[in-house]
Protein backbone atom coordinates (compact mmCIF):
# COMPACT_ATOMS: atom_id res chain seq x y z
CA UNK A 1 0.00 0.00 0.00
CA UNK A 2 1.33 3.48 -0.96
CA UNK A 3 0.27 6.26 1.86
CA UNK A 4 -2.11 8.48 -0.01
CA UNK A 5 -1.49 12.36 -0.30
CA UNK A 6 -5.02 13.86 0.05
CA UNK A 7 -8.50 12.72 0.15
CA UNK A 8 -10.64 11.72 -2.48
CA UNK A 9 -13.06 14.19 -4.09
CA UNK A 10 -16.83 13.73 -3.23
CA UNK A 11 -15.82 13.70 0.36
CA UNK A 12 -17.49 16.14 2.97
CA UNK A 13 -16.12 16.51 6.70
CA UNK A 14 -18.65 15.61 9.39
CA UNK A 15 -17.26 15.83 12.21
CA UNK A 16 -13.78 15.54 14.39
CA UNK A 17 -11.96 14.99 17.44
CA UNK A 18 -10.44 17.18 19.60
CA UNK A 19 -6.85 18.46 19.64
CA UNK A 20 -4.75 15.66 21.80
CA UNK A 21 -1.34 15.93 22.79
CA UNK A 22 1.41 13.58 23.67
CA UNK A 23 -0.43 13.78 27.47
CA UNK A 24 -3.85 13.20 26.54
CA UNK A 25 -4.14 10.87 23.78
CA UNK A 26 -6.15 8.37 24.46
CA UNK A 27 -4.48 4.88 24.30
CA UNK A 28 -6.63 3.62 21.38
CA UNK A 29 -4.78 5.92 18.88
CA UNK A 30 -1.31 4.16 19.67
CA UNK A 31 -2.61 0.73 18.90
CA UNK A 32 -3.72 -0.73 15.78
CA UNK A 33 -7.24 0.25 14.93
CA UNK A 34 -9.07 0.99 12.17
CA UNK A 35 -12.11 3.30 10.69
CA UNK A 36 -15.45 2.30 9.23
CA UNK A 37 -16.41 1.20 6.19
CA UNK A 38 -16.48 4.54 4.16
CA UNK A 39 -14.92 6.56 6.62
CA UNK A 40 -11.74 8.60 5.77
CA UNK A 41 -9.61 10.70 7.83
CA UNK A 42 -7.18 13.46 7.77
CA UNK A 43 -4.82 13.29 10.34
CA UNK A 44 -3.90 17.14 10.82
CA UNK A 45 -0.33 17.96 13.32
CA UNK A 46 -0.51 21.38 14.46
CA UNK A 47 2.52 21.34 16.20
CA UNK A 48 5.68 19.13 16.88
CA UNK A 49 5.57 15.59 15.46
CA UNK A 50 4.13 12.11 15.02
CA UNK A 51 4.78 9.09 13.68
CA UNK A 52 1.53 7.15 11.50
CA UNK A 53 2.29 3.66 11.37
CA UNK A 54 0.56 1.06 8.75
CA UNK A 55 1.58 -2.30 10.64
CA UNK A 56 1.57 -4.01 7.43
CA UNK A 57 3.54 -6.22 6.22
CA UNK A 58 5.38 -4.50 4.93
CA UNK A 59 4.80 -1.87 8.14
CA UNK A 60 4.40 1.71 6.16
CA UNK A 61 5.80 4.66 8.67
CA UNK A 62 5.39 8.17 8.01
CA UNK A 63 6.91 11.44 10.27
CA UNK A 64 4.45 14.18 9.95
CA UNK A 65 5.32 17.68 11.93
CA UNK A 66 3.49 20.43 12.14
CA UNK A 67 1.18 21.86 9.65
CA UNK A 68 1.57 18.19 7.87
CA UNK A 69 -0.96 15.84 7.46
CA UNK A 70 -1.68 12.33 6.47
CA UNK A 71 -4.75 10.82 4.65
CA UNK A 72 -6.34 7.73 6.70
CA UNK A 73 -8.24 5.64 4.62
CA UNK A 74 -11.19 3.29 5.69
CA UNK A 75 -11.00 0.11 6.99
CA UNK A 76 -7.35 0.30 7.06
CA UNK A 77 -5.26 -0.94 10.16
CA UNK A 78 -2.94 2.07 11.70
CA UNK A 79 -1.72 3.59 14.98
CA UNK A 80 0.18 6.93 16.10
CA UNK A 81 3.23 7.58 17.80
CA UNK A 82 4.32 10.82 19.21
CA UNK A 83 7.35 11.63 19.25
CA UNK A 84 7.87 14.41 22.04
CA UNK A 85 5.79 17.24 22.28
CA UNK A 86 2.95 16.96 20.05
CA UNK A 87 -0.87 18.59 19.19
CA UNK A 88 -3.10 17.18 16.60
CA UNK A 89 -6.49 15.68 15.55
CA UNK A 90 -8.32 13.73 13.18
CA UNK A 91 -10.80 15.31 11.09
CA UNK A 92 -13.70 12.31 9.95
CA UNK A 93 -15.12 12.70 6.17
CA UNK A 94 -17.35 10.43 4.19
CA UNK A 95 -18.99 10.47 0.69
CA UNK A 96 -22.11 13.21 0.36
CA UNK A 97 -25.72 12.28 1.01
Amino acid sequence: MILREDLPDGLVNYGGTPVFTEKTVPAKLTRAHDTKPGVWGKLVVIDGALDYVIPGPPEERMRIEGGDFAIIEPEIEHYVTPRGAVSFRVDFYRAAR
